[in-house]
């Protein structure tokens, strides 16, 4: 009797033994997991308090089909670049990820690892989109294109790189910003297109334009991408003026500098182009009686000359 009480105290100790070892070499899961996607790259990260662990990523779309990453079995990063297995892009997706110890035989032990699963993500609808690039041309006085570059993604296609455009279609728009140098109040237009035409402009007025990508179709919080980079149309001009000399056969230009206010109306632009033609005629008229004086001296001392030989 006594030796079948000291087997089962011996048992009993033995297995809060082995459960107190196992509790001490528990493996850490991964915490603080959050979605990063700019431009249709989607990354998935988390942090870790154990530099010795491994992990290994899965992924799903409508929480079933459970499927591992091929890059992203047994690595040692705290990161997961997803990009080409959430094809197609509008689904909803969710990844876990499965704490592994360096030396677990994975074949043994892939059920006991400790696993954390992310929230969700539909990378069509919550891909942040960066700053575009464009330039502004003038057309006319009043009249101006906004060209724009579409952002490049890091999918590829049939050996191409897609534009954010080549994945958006035509949910993809531009809302173009723009305000007179000066000023505070802003005006917005949509355009459908890359090549973009503002009008109605004030004439001789410098103009300031920002530019972002903008998805009607999408929940509010990811319409819009980020603004570009102010660019404003040129701020003055300057223009040659080449009068032909009564006297001479070579040209004679005036260079005018003609330096436009940032708010100079019509009134003010007319009043600059009388003053201009005023001073114009000035100098035609200075060069016409000039000639005429040279030519009245020149025939005066002629006559003067004859005089004294007789």
């Amino acid at each position: 009797m006594g030796s079948l009480k000291t087997a089962f105290y011996l048992g009993v100790c033995l297995s809060a033994w082995i459960i107190t070892t196992a509790d001490g070499v528990s493996l850490p899961k991964a915490e603080n997991v959050l979605w990063v996607s700019l431009d249709f790259k989607t990354i998935l990260t988390w942090t870790t308090t154990s530099s010795n662990d491994t992990y290994t990523v899965l992924y799903s779309w409508d929480d079933s089909n459970w499927e591992e990453s091929p890059d992203c079995i047994r690595v040692s990063e705290s990161e997961c670049d997803l990009t080409n297995c959430l094809d197609p892009l509008n689904r909803l997706y969710s990844a876990d990820i499965k704490t592994e110890a360096a030396t677990m035989d994975y074949d043994d032990y892939q059920d006991e690892s400790p696993h954390t699963y992310s929230p969700h993500i539909n990378p069509y609808e919550e891909s942040k989109i960066s700053a575009v690039k464009f330039s502004v041309e003038v057309v006319e006085e009043s009249n101006v294109t906004v060209m724009i570059s579409d952002p490049v993604t890091s999918i590829h296609k049939q050996g191409r790189q897609l534009t954010i455009r080549d994945i958006l279609k035509d949910d993809l728009k531009y809302k173009i910003s723009y305000y007179k140098s000066g000023s505070t109040r802003k005006r917005d237009i949509i355009s459908d297109s890359s090549i973009a035409k503002v009008s109605g402009l004030d004439p001789g007025v410098r103009y300031c334009f920002m530019v972002a990508a903008f998805i009607p179709s999408r929940p509010k919080t990811f319409q819009h991408g980020a603004w570009s980079i102010l660019q404003c149309t040129p701020e003055q001009g300057t223009h040659k003026l080449c009068l032909l000399s009564v006297t001479y056969a070579k040209p004679l230009c005036l260079t005018l500098t003609l330096i436009i206010l940032l708010e100079m109306n019509l009134g003010a632009l007319v009043g600059g182009l009388l003053i201009l033609l005023i001073v114009l005629i000035i100098i035609v008229t200075v060069t016409i009686l000039c000639c005429k004086c040279c030519r009245q001296r020149n025939k005066t001392l002629q006559t003067s000359q004859s005089s004294t030989v007789v």
